[in-house]
């Protein structure tokens, strides 16, 4: 069962926690109204920080390939550093 979580009134889940990378006051402190638009956020942590990159689902009209939630493991693999700490949440409606 994946945890529901409320990040400035927007539900979401957290839908991977890869080494326990899901920090919920870290992700409070960096996520701003700039990822409000996103259907999916991702975090991964380098040199102790973590860093926020948003996506969406292939069917929204924003959608492009480099923020397609489809790319999101090339985008682990590819600009990520290697087998770091990282989660994925997902905004619920």
């Amino acid at each position: 069962m994946s945890k529901k979580i409320v990040l400035n009134d927007k539900q979401y889940e957290i839908i991977e926690n890869y080494k326990d990378g899901f920090i919920l006051n870290e992700l409070e402190s960096k996520f701003t109204d700039y990822f409000y638009d996103y259907d999916y956020i991702l975090g991964d942590w380098a040199y102790g920080s973590l860093r926020l990159k948003g996506f969406y689902d292939s069917n929204n009209k924003k959608c492009n390939k480099i923020n397609d939630f489809k790319n999101v493991k090339e985008y682990i693999k590819t600009s990520c550093a290697y087998d770091c700490k990282y989660f994925i949440v997902k905004k619920v409606d």
